[in-house]
């Protein structure tokens, strides 16, 4: 079966009765994780953006601390892992600022943790990586921001 374009989807959305529509978002929850994730975050989340960045925060901080530390090999899985679950909630948001918290955090944590991601090449490029990619979103922030995050980004690289 091909899907619809999103214009069809929107058309017909707009000739279905209320109780249609709630009958739908709640058959799309039952399919797939990601979407029960997106309808909570839309309908629980989306009002208080700061409730939401720290609730990921302390997830990434969970995530972390669960890290299998056995090998360099395990600790790259587990790391990119941990990315993946970031920026799969950053989706939800759809908000830059938001993008470049969650990111710095996880930035944060990667240049704390230990072992040291210096010894680790694969580690160190994927800090390097999303490092550049927030200075690049940073760059359409208002400029107050993007000297506030300028100086964090600062900081980051010197620990690290």
């Amino acid at each position: 079966m091909k899907p619809a374009g999103v214009k069809a989807i929107k058309e017909e959305l707009k000739i279905r009765s209320r109780e249609e529509l709630i009958e739908l978002c709640l058959n799309l929850s039952k399919f797939k994780k990601e979407n029960k994730e997106l309808l909570t975050y839309l309908l629980f989340e989306a009002d208080d953006e700061n409730y939401f960045i720290k609730g990921i925060k302390e997830e990434i901080k969970t995530q972390f601390e669960e890290v299998n530390r056995k090998s360099y090999y395990y600790i790259k899985k587990s790391i990119r892992k941990i990315l993946r679950n970031t920026k799969k909630n950053i989706r939800y948001s759809k908000k830059k600022q938001t993008e470049v918290e969650l990111i710095l955090f996880f930035c944060k944590m990667l240049g704390e943790f230990s072992p040291s991601i210096k010894k680790s090449i694969p580690l160190r490029n994927i800090f390097e990586r999303e490092i550049l990619r927030v200075q690049k979103i940073i760059l359409s922030l208002d400029p107050d921001l993007q000297y506030d995050y300028g100086i964090e980004i600062e900081e980051l690289q010197e620990k690290s």
